[in-house]
């Protein structure tokens, strides 16, 4: 939660309107926006970390209860095994922040929720990330036009790894999953099945780690960008160095956002993921192709592996085309046909969609914020 002591100093800085110029009523739609921000978190573990229990609950390690809470408390503690470079790309390496206004945080996030409901309600596992980043991006442009993105910028590595994260995951998937049958060759299909139900359980944690690391910063990213463009940069200061989040930081990584946004971010997707999204685990985790034991592990360590590579490197992947492309990659190993390839067109259509439509989505919602509510606080 955010420190009373911080929403007090905040209320006293609106009501003597210093210089931040914010008033009562703005700091109120700030603290709403951040909701929505938590929202959209809520969402993406709704809607993306369906895939870390997908093939642990089509594999019946788990059941689909287990599998929910063992993903969400990994998402939740890859707070403190992750730094903050994805958080530092979405808030100050994709638009101009000179150019982002209130309005253009609360235009591009409702893009992006918008959409992720329209694909779940489709049952399409479509990537929350290229939403955001689109949605961002759309509300922009309506405001400032085009020269208002970072170009090229990360905005390479993103578009980039539209197709590279699949291909990644497809590559990874195939090469584990023929290097593990070479390696347990001489192994009784049982003792194989055995072994890697419990190994899964190791697997999907990473993955579900991974998860967690790379999608909660962008919305740690989106509050960091609402609060800098309000004049309230100072809300999200990392804690001093020796603090106590410093001494859960497993890794030593260098954070540059305040702990309550990284815990409240990591707790939201994990609450998110608590709340299931089977419809996708359905897509995910059966109607792709069949998998056992051994091709979840495979299928999940191929992606956290290309995950935490793109957050090592500060790009906001798309989990979901990590997981899919390795699923694809396992499948194949048993023969083209043991693929629903048709799943596979699906997936990549609403791909190709997801950012025209989010960009699209959150410029329409960026003029009619402008319209019907920002008039009340224009003075």
């Amino acid at each position: 939660m955010i420190p009373p002591s911080m929403l007090l100093a905040a209320a006293s800085t609106a009501a003597a309107a210093t210089t931040t110029g914010t008033t009562t009523g703005m700091l109120t739609l700030i603290l709403v926006i951040i909701f929505f921000a938590l929202v959209f978190d809520f969402l993406n573990g709704f809607h993306d970390a369906a895939n870390s229990i997908a093939t642990i609950v089509s594999t019946r390690v788990l059941s689909p209860s287990q599998a929910v809470v063992w993903a969400a408390f990994f998402n939740f503690v890859a707070a403190f095994v992750f730094g903050t470079a994805v958080s530092e790309t979405i808030s100050k390496g994709l638009v101009d922040p000179a150019e982002v206004d209130i309005w253009v945080v609360f235009g591009g996030l409702m893009g992006a929720i918008i959409w992720n409901i329209i694909t779940w309600l489709l049952g399409l596992p479509t990537s929350s990330s290229h939403a955001l980043v689109a949605g961002i991006a759309g509300a922009a442009i309506t405001k400032s036009g085009t020269h208002v993105l970072i170009w090229p910028g990360k905005w390479r590595a993103i578009l980039l790894f539209i197709f590279l994260g699949p291909i990644i995951g497809f590559i990874m998937g195939t090469f584990f999953m023929v290097a593990t049958a070479w390696i347990f060759r001489r192994a009784t299909p049982n003792k194989v099945d055995v072994a890697f139900r419990r190994m899964q359980l190791f697997s999907a944690a990473i993955f579900s780690l991974s998860h967690g690391g790379n999608d909660a910063q962008k919305t740690m990213g989106i509050i960091v960008m609402l609060l800098a463009s309000v004049g309230l940069k100072h809300w999200t200061e990392p804690s001093k160095a020796g603090s106590w989040f410093d001494w859960l930081n497993i890794f030593g990584h260098t954070h540059t956002v305040a702990p309550w946004v990284i815990l409240l971010c990591h707790l939201a997707i994990g609450l998110g993921t608590m709340f299931g999204g089977w419809r996708i685990v359905k897509t995910m985790g059966s109607s792709i192709t069949r998998l056992q034991p051994v091709g979840g592990f495979c299928a999940e360590s191929a992606a956290a592996t290309t995950i935490i590579a793109a957050t090592h490197w500060g790009i906001p992947i798309s989990t979901t085309h990590a997981i899919t492309g390795a699923i694809l990659g396992v499948g194949t190993t048993r023969g083209v046909r043991s693929v629903r390839w048709i799943w596979g067109q699906r997936i990549v259509m609403a791909w190709v969609l997801t950012i025209p439509c989010s960009a699209f989505m959150a410029a329409i919602a960026y003029l009619l914020i402008r319209v019907t509510i920002a008039p009340f606080f224009t003075h």
